[in-house]
């Protein structure tokens, strides 16, 4: 069972940091682990290092979880403009450690000391970034700010009332066709009236990102930003393999369950307005309204495991979620942590629907992942790389299921289906947008009406269903500006993929020794990032998405559950 005292995230502060101050501590470091004798003496200095790494993290992560909660408040995006501006500048105090840290003669020892990840996230880092690029980097973060502003200032007229981009998603489950056509038609059209501008802000990213690579000695984005994503042990040619084994495998069961889609529903031909809908009279919904949702939700991790239970407990009591739609709120979800007080924040959208059970159980994955592996040495392990991170979110989604009767009472088993179609349904979206940011930033110079002709061809090629009608922005190619991934994190998409692939295991796993399933799930997750992605899924006894077969046998079982 988890004792600890409660720490609430009022009580969770840490100073702004003051670089004047930080860069003679810095130098200190450096100059320690240049001229020490033993590696004790290095190891020493890299404990005091990860102290303040540790502080500077939680003071950015509430920076910008404070600025998505209110987008709108003057202080909190004035707090953010000067996070923007510094981050370069601590990363470049980071890096020279780094660097001196590579170099040193005792590296050997140190890969014994703490595992030879750390050195090769470090080298990641140091291959990442050059002082030359400070520049560039906060003007990237100003129009990853500005995206984020831009969505979350959304005001679209539906049915007199106003809504954001989160709350009038819930209006695509709705019944009746007329409605869900109406809905698309307004959410979209504010992207129509708004596409000068997003085209204008991905333009100019597109172009710093590239103009960054060309100042690290790299040929365009791509191989930079695979450094950036701290790959360790798979590169492009893993990443277009496993885009085709999606292709080959996945699009055809994806176009049959479309089709049986829209049998279900009785019409002729399933349009963009219908695909979020899958049973005539509505998707199942969550019993109850929010205070209800947390009530079943304690009761769930309570059945599920002691240990998630307490956990839960502790997050309600830490008010360490905030989980309600509001004006000026960013739309979507995430997971932050902060590592001085071994912490995570919870930051959703909820809108009535199923989707918030699968966002609230998403991020619970992360978030108990960060707490589990709060102790370990290094605050680089205390999240793994994403397309690891995101195993333990999908992951908790499957693990979860045999307590959704909580959630959706006798329409559970229904709920169990849905979720199981969507995931199959979402592994040629997610690797349509890695396929178009490949596209995208091989040729930096193509322009906004390339990009759009870009994703038409990632629809056609991945999503061959897929039909606007009389929608306006989509038929021009205009989906890919609502995934704010591409905007804010270039090559992340591919790794709810690849993650996909591993948590479908667990499900397998699941159905036939659920205890041994969640053992897996709870040593996965207190593991952090000690060992690289391949790594993991070995350790895990799971098999590599990269592996010959291994979507072709989870496709296999997955349809012949849905066609029971």
């Amino acid at each position: 069972m988890l004792t600890r005292s409660i720490v609430t995230i009022d009580q969770i502060e840490a100073p702004r940091p003051d670089l004047a101050a930080l860069q003679p501590r810095y130098a200190a470091w450096e100059q320690a682990v240049t001229q020490a004798a033993a590696p004790e003496a290095v190891i020493a200095a890299i404990a005091q290092w990860d102290t303040q790494r540790r502080e500077l993290e939680t003071w950015s992560a509430l920076v910008h979880l404070r600025f998505n909660q209110d987008t709108t408040d003057p202080a909190r995006k004035a707090d953010r403009e000067y996070c923007d501006q510094i981050t370069p500048q601590l990363t470049d105090l980071d890096v020279r450690i780094k660097r001196r840290l590579l170099a040193s003669p005792h590296r050997a020892a140190l890969a014994a000391h703490f595992g030879p990840q750390a050195l090769a996230l470090w080298e990641a880092d140091v291959l990442a970034f050059d002082p030359r690029i400070e520049p560039a980097l906060v003007e990237e973060a100003q129009l990853q700010a500005a995206y984020c502003e831009q969505t979350a200032g959304a005001a679209i007229p539906f049915e007199g009332a106003i809504h954001n981009l989160s709350s009038i998603v819930k209006f695509r489950e709705a019944p009746d066709r007329a409605t869900r056509h109406a809905a698309e038609t307004a959410r979209w059209q504010w992207f129509a009236d708004h596409r000068s501008e997003l085209d204008r802000i991905f333009d100019r990213l597109v172009a710093l990102r590239h103009q960054m690579a060309q100042q690290l000695g790299y040929p365009t984005f791509i191989e930079m930003g695979y450094r950036r994503m701290k790959r360790i042990d798979y590169g492009q040619s893993d990443v277009e393999r496993f885009r085709d084994e999606v292709r080959q495998h996945v699009v055809p069961l994806a176009q049959e369950l479309r089709r049986k889609q829209a049998a279900t529903l009785g019409l002729p031909r399933l349009m963009f307005w219908d695909e979020a809908l899958f049973d005539p009279a509505g998707n199942p919904a969550p019993i109850g309204g929010y205070d209800g949702l947390i009530v079943r939700a304690q009761a769930m991790f309570d059945a599920l495991h002691p240990v998630l239970g307490a956990f839960f407990r502790l997050m309600q009591q830490g008010r360490l979620m905030d989980l309600d739609t509001r004006p000026g709120k960013s739309p979507g979800g995430f997971c932050t942590a902060f590592p001085t007080v071994g912490l995570p924040f919870i930051f959703a959208n909820f809108n009535g629907t199923k989707g918030d059970v699968e966002v609230f159980t998403h991020e619970m994955g992360h978030a108990y992942q960060a707490y589990a592996s709060r102790h370990l040495p290094l605050v680089d392990y205390l999240w793994p790389t994403s397309e690891s991170c995101e195993i333990h979110s999908m992951g908790l989604e499957f693990l979860t299921w045999p307590q959704m009767e909580q959630f959706f009472e006798e329409r559970a088993e229904q709920f169990r289906r849905l979720h199981l179609t969507q995931a199959l349904l979402f592994l040629p979206y997610g690797v349509a947008v890695d396929h178009f940011q490949h596209l995208g930033y091989a040729q930096p110079d193509a322009g906004p009406d390339a990009w759009h002709a870009a994703w038409r061809e990632m629809e056609r090629t991945y999503l061959p269903w897929r039909d606007y009608g009389d929608l306006p922005h989509l038929p021009e190619g205009g989906f890919w500006q609502f995934q704010r991934h591409i905007y804010l994190s270039p090559f992340y998409y591919i790794d709810y993929t690849l993650a996909l692939a591993c948590a479908l295991q667990l499900w397998l796993k699941a159905r036939h020794a659920p205890a041994g399933a969640l053992g897996t799930y709870l040593n996965l997750c207190a593991w952090g990032g000690q060992w690289p992605f391949q790594e993991l899924v070995r350790r895990a006894g799971l098999t590599s998405p990269f592996e010959p077969g291994c979507l072709a046998n989870v496709v296999q079982q997955a349809r012949q559950y849905l066609s029971a």
